[in-house]
């Protein structure tokens, strides 16, 4: 589970519902149907409209994206990794690797080291590889451009909300104060498309790009690890070079506790 996506909605949900209590309106003025259908459903009906079927049917996908947390290895993890593969290869042969890698449970890792093994280039590989990651980035910018155009359409259609609102409200000005409350309750279909435009799609949208950022800075570590492995590399220099994946403070961390670890064996 995704903790900073929950949190993060759960505090703005706060921070509206305080802020409105403290600005003196009523939690109740929110009880607005009219107003959620149309920035809700008008939503997403815009974003059916821009958007081909296909990529709709991914959303499901995109939400359980966002609120889940997916495991996998950190970066020292991987670094110490392809340093120990890097010595069995160096000490047995690239064909050593064979019955390691229905050990590795990473699909694309697995799939570049089975590329090694098989005796490709390291020009086919990295071109392989570097397709299979252009392709993911371009699945993963379209879900994300998903939730962006919903984050620019629910404020307009918040405004449209309000002008049907007040047009109900102007329909019948001789009850001055059942008017000041329609135009209130009018206002409040702004608030609710503001609020879901810039607190939840764009955020998401956001948070899927982050995680898309992530997942191919390490695929791409992985490339450089499997070409190091195939050029026969020393695990020390395979360490030193995927090391500049990491932070400056752990990475000094992580390298001196390998040269440590080199000196006690």
């Amino acid at each position: 589970m995704d903790l900073a996506t929950i949190v993060g909605i759960i505090l703005g949900i706060i921070a509206i519902g305080v802020g409105m209590v403290l600005k003196g309106v009523a939690i109740s003025a929110l009880a607005n149907p009219a107003a959620f259908l149309i920035i809700i459903l008008g939503t997403i009906a815009s974003v059916v409209i821009a958007f081909p079927m296909a990529e709709i049917k991914r959303i499901p996908k995109l939400f359980g994206i966002l609120f889940t947390e997916k495991k996998t290895a950190s970066y020292t993890d991987l670094i110490q990794s392809f340093s120990d593969l890097a010595q069995l290869a160096r000490k047995e042969g690239l064909l050593a690797l064979e019955t390691k890698i229905n050990e590795v449970d990473d699909p694309f890792l697995k799939n570049g080291l089975s590329l090694a093994v098989d005796g490709q280039s390291a020009d086919y590989i990295r071109d392989v590889l570097t397709e299979e990651i252009e392709a993911m980035e371009e699945r993963h910018e379209s879900g994300a451009l998903i939730f962006s155009q919903a984050g620019t359409y629910a404020p307009t259609l918040g405004v449209l909300g309000a002008v049907i609102g007040l047009i109900a409200a102007l329909g019948n000005m001789k009850d001055t104060d059942a008017l000041g409350h329609a135009i209130a309750a009018a206002f409040i279909a702004t608030m609710i498309g503001i609020f879901t435009g810039y607190v939840l799609w764009h955020p998401f949208s956001n948070k899927l790009k982050r995680k898309s950022k992530i997942e191919s800075q390490q695929k791409y570590m992985m490339i450089e690890g499997i070409l190091s492995i195939l050029e026969g590399e020393a695990p020390r220099v395979i360490e030193q070079k995927l090391a500049s994946y990491l932070p400056a403070g752990e990475r000094r961390k992580f390298l001196e506790g390998s040269v440590n670890n080199n000196e006690q064996t």
